[in-house]
Protein backbone atom coordinates (compact mmCIF):
# COMPACT_ATOMS: atom_id res chain seq x y z
CA UNK A 1 0.00 0.00 0.00
CA UNK A 2 1.01 3.64 -0.21
CA UNK A 3 0.27 6.85 1.68
CA UNK A 4 0.94 10.25 0.11
CA UNK A 5 1.80 13.24 2.29
CA UNK A 6 0.56 16.80 2.53
CA UNK A 7 3.36 18.75 0.80
CA UNK A 8 3.70 16.88 -2.50
CA UNK A 9 3.61 18.17 -6.07
CA UNK A 10 1.19 16.44 -8.43
CA UNK A 11 3.93 15.02 -10.68
CA UNK A 12 5.51 13.08 -7.83
CA UNK A 13 2.10 11.74 -6.75
CA UNK A 14 1.38 10.58 -10.30
CA UNK A 15 4.73 8.77 -10.46
CA UNK A 16 4.01 7.28 -7.02
CA UNK A 17 0.63 6.03 -8.22
CA UNK A 18 2.10 4.65 -11.44
CA UNK A 19 4.80 2.75 -9.53
CA UNK A 20 2.40 1.10 -7.08
CA UNK A 21 -0.16 0.37 -9.79
CA UNK A 22 2.58 -1.29 -11.83
CA UNK A 23 3.38 -3.44 -8.82
CA UNK A 24 -0.25 -4.55 -8.63
CA UNK A 25 -1.53 -2.29 -5.85
CA UNK A 26 -4.29 0.27 -6.17
CA UNK A 27 -4.38 0.89 -2.42
CA UNK A 28 -2.98 4.42 -2.27
CA UNK A 29 -4.29 7.06 0.13
CA UNK A 30 -3.70 10.82 0.41
CA UNK A 31 -6.22 11.70 3.16
CA UNK A 32 -3.93 11.54 6.18
CA UNK A 33 -6.51 13.43 8.26
CA UNK A 34 -9.14 10.76 7.63
CA UNK A 35 -11.67 13.14 6.07
CA UNK A 36 -14.12 11.19 3.90
CA UNK A 37 -14.18 13.05 0.57
CA UNK A 38 -15.42 11.70 -2.76
CA UNK A 39 -12.51 11.77 -5.21
CA UNK A 40 -14.94 11.05 -8.04
CA UNK A 41 -16.87 14.28 -7.55
CA UNK A 42 -14.48 17.21 -7.93
CA UNK A 43 -16.90 19.95 -6.96
CA UNK A 44 -17.66 18.24 -3.66
CA UNK A 45 -14.13 18.77 -2.30
CA UNK A 46 -13.27 22.22 -3.67
CA UNK A 47 -13.60 25.74 -2.28
CA UNK A 48 -16.13 26.55 -4.98
CA UNK A 49 -16.87 30.17 -4.11
CA UNK A 50 -13.17 30.84 -4.77
CA UNK A 51 -10.94 32.79 -2.44
CA UNK A 52 -11.74 36.11 -4.12
CA UNK A 53 -15.40 35.26 -4.67
CA UNK A 54 -16.13 34.62 -0.99
CA UNK A 55 -16.03 38.41 -0.54
CA UNK A 56 -19.38 38.59 -2.32
CA UNK A 57 -21.15 36.09 -0.02
CA UNK A 58 -23.72 37.77 2.21
CA UNK A 59 -24.25 35.01 4.81
CA UNK A 60 -21.41 32.60 5.67
CA UNK A 61 -21.43 29.62 8.03
CA UNK A 62 -18.07 28.32 9.27
CA UNK A 63 -18.16 24.69 10.43
CA UNK A 64 -15.13 23.47 12.37
CA UNK A 65 -12.72 25.94 10.82
CA UNK A 66 -10.31 28.54 12.16
CA UNK A 67 -9.48 30.37 8.92
CA UNK A 68 -7.18 32.81 10.71
CA UNK A 69 -4.71 29.92 11.21
CA UNK A 70 -5.80 27.47 8.54
CA UNK A 71 -6.05 29.93 5.61
CA UNK A 72 -4.91 33.47 6.53
CA UNK A 73 -5.45 34.88 3.02
CA UNK A 74 -9.01 33.60 3.05
CA UNK A 75 -9.51 35.10 6.50
CA UNK A 76 -8.40 38.46 5.14
CA UNK A 77 -11.09 38.19 2.45
CA UNK A 78 -13.70 37.37 5.07
CA UNK A 79 -12.63 40.29 7.22
CA UNK A 80 -12.80 42.61 4.22
CA UNK A 81 -16.34 41.48 3.38
CA UNK A 82 -17.55 41.88 6.97
CA UNK A 83 -15.91 45.26 7.53
CA UNK A 84 -17.43 46.57 4.30
CA UNK A 85 -20.84 45.46 5.53
CA UNK A 86 -21.35 42.91 2.74
CA UNK A 87 -21.27 39.75 4.84
CA UNK A 88 -22.38 38.28 8.13
CA UNK A 89 -20.45 35.33 9.55
CA UNK A 90 -21.80 32.54 11.78
CA UNK A 91 -19.53 29.84 13.20
CA UNK A 92 -19.67 26.46 14.92
CA UNK A 93 -16.58 25.77 17.00
CA UNK A 94 -14.67 26.98 20.07
CA UNK A 95 -14.80 30.76 20.19
CA UNK A 96 -11.69 32.65 19.10
CA UNK A 97 -10.69 36.00 17.64
CA UNK A 98 -10.95 35.91 13.84
CA UNK A 99 -10.37 39.71 13.69
CA UNK A 100 -13.98 40.47 12.68
CA UNK A 101 -17.44 40.08 14.28
CA UNK A 102 -18.75 36.50 14.34
CA UNK A 103 -22.01 35.08 15.68
CA UNK A 104 -20.93 31.94 17.55
CA UNK A 105 -23.42 29.07 17.65
CA UNK A 106 -21.62 26.78 20.08
CA UNK A 107 -18.88 24.21 19.67
CA UNK A 108 -20.99 21.06 19.09
CA UNK A 109 -21.74 19.84 15.57
CA UNK A 110 -25.24 18.90 16.77
CA UNK A 111 -26.16 22.54 16.07
CA UNK A 112 -26.33 21.61 12.38
CA UNK A 113 -29.36 19.42 13.04
CA UNK A 114 -31.34 22.36 14.36
CA UNK A 115 -30.01 25.72 13.27
CA UNK A 116 -31.01 28.82 15.23
CA UNK A 117 -33.69 31.04 13.71
CA UNK A 118 -31.25 33.91 13.17
CA UNK A 119 -29.17 31.78 10.83
CA UNK A 120 -32.04 30.07 9.00
CA UNK A 121 -33.66 33.42 8.26
CA UNK A 122 -30.32 34.76 7.08
CA UNK A 123 -29.71 31.82 4.74
CA UNK A 124 -33.28 31.94 3.42
CA UNK A 125 -32.98 35.61 2.49
CA UNK A 126 -29.39 35.55 1.24
CA UNK A 127 -28.54 36.11 -2.40
CA UNK A 128 -25.14 34.41 -2.04
CA UNK A 129 -25.17 32.10 1.00
CA UNK A 130 -22.06 30.04 1.70
CA UNK A 131 -20.82 27.33 4.00
CA UNK A 132 -17.14 26.68 4.76
CA UNK A 133 -16.30 23.28 6.22
CA UNK A 134 -12.93 22.81 7.87
CA UNK A 135 -11.28 19.57 8.91
CA UNK A 136 -12.71 20.06 12.40
CA UNK A 137 -16.21 19.82 10.94
CA UNK A 138 -15.58 17.18 8.29
CA UNK A 139 -17.53 14.48 10.15
CA UNK A 140 -20.65 16.57 9.56
CA UNK A 141 -20.32 16.95 5.79
CA UNK A 142 -23.56 15.04 5.24
CA UNK A 143 -25.54 17.33 7.53
CA UNK A 144 -23.93 20.37 5.91
CA UNK A 145 -24.94 19.12 2.47
CA UNK A 146 -28.57 18.89 3.64
CA UNK A 147 -28.36 22.54 4.63
CA UNK A 148 -26.76 23.42 1.31
CA UNK A 149 -29.61 21.74 -0.57
CA UNK A 150 -32.38 23.23 1.59
CA UNK A 151 -31.15 26.80 1.26
CA UNK A 152 -29.91 26.46 -2.34
CA UNK A 153 -26.29 27.34 -1.69
CA UNK A 154 -25.59 26.23 -5.25
CA UNK A 155 -27.59 28.24 -7.80
CA UNK A 156 -27.18 29.96 -11.16
CA UNK A 157 -23.97 32.00 -11.09
CA UNK A 158 -23.07 31.01 -7.54
CA UNK A 159 -21.68 28.01 -5.65
CA UNK A 160 -21.52 28.43 -1.89
CA UNK A 161 -20.28 24.89 -1.07
CA UNK A 162 -16.72 25.11 0.24
CA UNK A 163 -14.24 22.66 1.75
CA UNK A 164 -11.25 24.33 3.41
CA UNK A 165 -8.14 22.17 3.00
CA UNK A 166 -4.99 22.69 5.05
CA UNK A 167 -2.81 20.26 3.05
CA UNK A 168 -1.12 21.73 -0.03
CA UNK A 169 -1.25 18.37 -1.83
CA UNK A 170 -4.80 17.36 -0.94
CA UNK A 171 -6.76 18.62 -3.95
CA UNK A 172 -4.13 17.34 -6.39
CA UNK A 173 -4.16 13.95 -4.67
CA UNK A 174 -7.94 13.75 -4.85
CA UNK A 175 -7.87 14.87 -8.49
CA UNK A 176 -5.77 11.85 -9.44
CA UNK A 177 -7.80 9.48 -7.24
CA UNK A 178 -5.47 8.70 -4.34
CA UNK A 179 -8.14 7.24 -2.07
CA UNK A 180 -8.56 3.75 -0.66
CA UNK A 181 -11.46 2.04 1.08
CA UNK A 182 -11.29 2.76 4.79
CA UNK A 183 -8.55 5.35 4.37
CA UNK A 184 -5.35 5.43 6.43
CA UNK A 185 -7.07 3.76 9.41
CA UNK A 186 -7.84 0.61 7.40
CA UNK A 187 -4.30 0.47 6.03
CA UNK A 188 -2.87 0.76 9.56
CA UNK A 189 -5.18 -2.01 10.80
CA UNK A 190 -3.90 -4.33 8.08
CA UNK A 191 -0.31 -3.37 8.84
CA UNK A 192 -0.80 -4.18 12.51
CA UNK A 193 -2.51 -7.51 11.82
CA UNK A 194 0.15 -8.60 9.34
CA UNK A 195 -2.21 -8.58 6.35
CA UNK A 196 -0.14 -5.81 4.80
CA UNK A 197 3.36 -6.91 3.82
CA UNK A 198 4.90 -3.62 2.69
CA UNK A 199 4.03 0.06 2.67
CA UNK A 200 5.47 3.12 0.92
CA UNK A 201 5.23 6.43 2.79
CA UNK A 202 5.65 9.31 0.36
CA UNK A 203 6.29 12.31 2.58
CA UNK A 204 3.58 11.02 4.94
CA UNK A 205 4.25 12.32 8.45
CA UNK A 206 0.89 13.37 9.89
CA UNK A 207 -0.38 10.14 11.45
CA UNK A 208 0.66 7.68 14.15
CA UNK A 209 2.98 5.12 12.57
CA UNK A 210 3.16 2.77 15.59
CA UNK A 211 1.21 0.12 13.66
CA UNK A 212 4.05 -0.10 11.14
CA UNK A 213 6.53 -1.60 13.60
CA UNK A 214 6.30 -5.05 11.99
CA UNK A 215 5.52 -3.98 8.41
CA UNK A 216 8.28 -3.46 5.84
CA UNK A 217 8.28 0.31 5.37
CA UNK A 218 9.87 2.47 2.68
CA UNK A 219 9.94 6.20 3.41
CA UNK A 220 10.50 8.73 0.64
CA UNK A 221 10.68 12.24 2.10
CA UNK A 222 12.65 15.23 3.23
CA UNK A 223 12.82 15.92 6.96
CA UNK A 224 12.83 12.60 8.81
CA UNK A 225 9.64 13.22 10.77
CA UNK A 226 7.02 10.71 12.01
CA UNK A 227 7.19 8.66 8.82
CA UNK A 228 10.75 7.43 9.46
CA UNK A 229 10.18 6.03 12.96
CA UNK A 230 9.73 2.48 11.69
CA UNK A 231 11.22 2.84 8.21
CA UNK A 232 13.34 -0.02 6.92
CA UNK A 233 14.46 2.00 3.88
CA UNK A 234 14.77 5.79 3.70
CA UNK A 235 15.15 7.51 0.33
CA UNK A 236 15.88 11.26 0.61
CA UNK A 237 13.65 13.34 -1.67
CA UNK A 238 13.31 17.01 -2.61
CA UNK A 239 11.32 19.64 -0.72
CA UNK A 240 8.93 21.95 -2.59
CA UNK A 241 11.57 24.63 -3.17
CA UNK A 242 14.01 22.08 -4.59
CA UNK A 243 12.00 20.96 -7.62
CA UNK A 244 9.66 22.19 -10.31
CA UNK A 245 6.11 21.04 -9.80
CA UNK A 246 2.38 21.39 -10.31
CA UNK A 247 0.12 22.26 -7.40
CA UNK A 248 -3.65 22.56 -7.10
CA UNK A 249 -4.97 24.93 -4.44
CA UNK A 250 -8.19 24.45 -2.49
CA UNK A 251 -10.32 26.27 -5.08
CA UNK A 252 -9.01 23.92 -7.78
CA UNK A 253 -6.58 26.37 -9.38
CA UNK A 254 -3.68 24.65 -11.14
CA UNK A 255 -0.37 26.39 -10.42
CA UNK A 256 3.25 25.76 -11.35
CA UNK A 257 6.42 26.28 -9.35
CA UNK A 258 10.08 26.44 -10.37
CA UNK A 259 13.08 25.04 -8.54
CA UNK A 260 14.77 27.65 -6.33
CA UNK A 261 17.68 25.51 -5.08
CA UNK A 262 19.01 22.02 -5.75
CA UNK A 263 18.28 19.17 -3.31
CA UNK A 264 21.14 18.69 -0.81
CA UNK A 265 23.43 15.70 -0.61
CA UNK A 266 22.05 12.48 -2.06
CA UNK A 267 18.47 13.75 -2.20
CA UNK A 268 16.71 13.51 -5.56
CA UNK A 269 13.47 14.78 -7.03
CA UNK A 270 10.70 12.42 -5.98
CA UNK A 271 9.60 11.31 -9.43
CA UNK A 272 13.15 10.32 -10.36
CA UNK A 273 13.29 8.07 -7.28
CA UNK A 274 10.14 6.28 -8.40
CA UNK A 275 11.48 6.02 -11.95
CA UNK A 276 14.67 4.37 -10.67
CA UNK A 277 12.72 2.08 -8.34
CA UNK A 278 10.50 0.97 -11.20
CA UNK A 279 13.57 -0.33 -13.05
CA UNK A 280 14.79 -2.23 -10.01
CA UNK A 281 11.35 -3.70 -9.28
CA UNK A 282 10.76 -4.79 -12.87
CA UNK A 283 7.92 -2.44 -13.74
CA UNK A 284 9.59 0.40 -15.63
CA UNK A 285 7.66 3.69 -15.75
CA UNK A 286 7.06 5.04 -19.29
CA UNK A 287 8.78 8.41 -18.93
CA UNK A 288 12.38 9.52 -18.62
CA UNK A 289 12.10 13.27 -18.08
CA UNK A 290 9.87 15.80 -16.36
CA UNK A 291 8.23 16.97 -19.58
CA UNK A 292 7.17 13.42 -20.47
CA UNK A 293 5.76 12.93 -16.97
CA UNK A 294 3.71 16.13 -17.31
CA UNK A 295 2.41 14.95 -20.67
CA UNK A 296 1.36 11.63 -19.13
CA UNK A 297 -0.36 13.54 -16.30
CA UNK A 298 -2.27 15.81 -18.70
CA UNK A 299 -3.37 12.85 -20.78
CA UNK A 300 -5.31 11.22 -17.94
CA UNK A 301 -6.28 14.46 -16.16
CA UNK A 302 -6.53 17.17 -18.85
CA UNK A 303 -7.26 19.99 -16.40
CA UNK A 304 -3.82 19.44 -14.83
CA UNK A 305 -2.11 20.27 -18.11
CA UNK A 306 -3.15 23.92 -18.07
CA UNK A 307 -2.52 26.55 -15.42
CA UNK A 308 -5.50 28.40 -14.01
CA UNK A 309 -8.96 27.74 -12.62
CA UNK A 310 -11.43 25.45 -14.32
CA UNK A 311 -14.76 25.21 -12.51
CA UNK A 312 -16.11 21.64 -12.38
CA UNK A 313 -19.62 20.65 -13.37
CA UNK A 314 -21.50 20.58 -10.06
CA UNK A 315 -23.26 17.52 -8.74
CA UNK A 316 -24.22 17.05 -5.11
CA UNK A 317 -22.10 14.40 -3.37
CA UNK A 318 -23.72 11.25 -2.06
CA UNK A 319 -22.91 11.45 1.65
CA UNK A 320 -24.26 10.07 4.90
CA UNK A 321 -26.64 12.64 6.39
CA UNK A 322 -26.93 11.15 9.90
CA UNK A 323 -27.49 13.61 12.72
CA UNK A 324 -24.10 15.14 13.54
CA UNK A 325 -22.68 15.33 17.05
CA UNK A 326 -19.41 15.90 18.83
CA UNK A 327 -17.30 18.83 19.93
CA UNK A 328 -15.33 20.68 17.29
CA UNK A 329 -11.56 20.46 17.55
CA UNK A 330 -9.59 22.71 15.22
CA UNK A 331 -7.01 20.89 13.14
CA UNK A 332 -4.13 23.30 13.87
CA UNK A 333 -3.09 23.40 17.51
CA UNK A 334 0.29 25.07 17.06
CA UNK A 335 0.46 27.62 14.24
CA UNK A 336 4.26 27.45 14.02
CA UNK A 337 4.71 23.67 13.79
CA UNK A 338 2.14 22.54 11.22
CA UNK A 339 4.28 20.32 8.96
CA UNK A 340 7.61 18.42 8.88
CA UNK A 341 9.54 21.36 7.40
CA UNK A 342 8.32 23.73 10.11
CA UNK A 343 8.92 21.18 12.85
CA UNK A 344 12.53 20.81 11.65
CA UNK A 345 13.10 24.57 11.75
CA UNK A 346 15.01 26.12 14.64
CA UNK A 347 13.40 29.46 13.81
CA UNK A 348 9.88 28.02 14.13
CA UNK A 349 10.77 26.49 17.49
CA UNK A 350 12.10 29.89 18.59
CA UNK A 351 8.69 31.34 17.62
CA UNK A 352 7.01 28.77 19.84
CA UNK A 353 9.20 29.70 22.79
CA UNK A 354 9.13 33.47 22.24
CA UNK A 355 5.52 34.00 21.14
CA UNK A 356 3.68 31.12 22.83
CA UNK A 357 5.93 31.01 25.87
CA UNK A 358 6.52 27.26 25.59
CA UNK A 359 10.07 26.25 26.58
CA UNK A 360 13.10 28.49 27.13
CA UNK A 361 14.59 30.73 24.47
CA UNK A 362 18.39 30.95 24.59
CA UNK A 363 19.77 34.49 25.02
CA UNK A 364 22.51 35.79 22.71
CA UNK A 365 25.17 35.46 25.42
CA UNK A 366 24.32 31.79 25.81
Amino acid sequence: AGIAGDLLDVESMVAFKDLLTGLGSSRIECRQDGVDLDAGNRGSYLFNSTIAGIETADVILLVGSNPRWEAPLLNTRLRKAVVKGKSRVFAIGPELDLTYPVTWLGDDLAVLAKLPKELTEGLAGAERPAIIIGTGGASAIGAAMKIAAKYELVRDGWNGWNILHTAAARVGGLDIGLTADGGVAAIMDDAKSGALKAIFLHGADEFDTASLANCFTVYIGTHGDEGVRHADVILPAAAYAEKAGTWVNMEGRVQRSLRAVSPPGDAREDWTIFRALSDVLGSTLPYNDHAALRSRMARDWPHLGTEGLQAPVWSAPAVNADKPSGKVRYVIENYYLTNPIARASATMHDCVREILGIGDLAEAAE
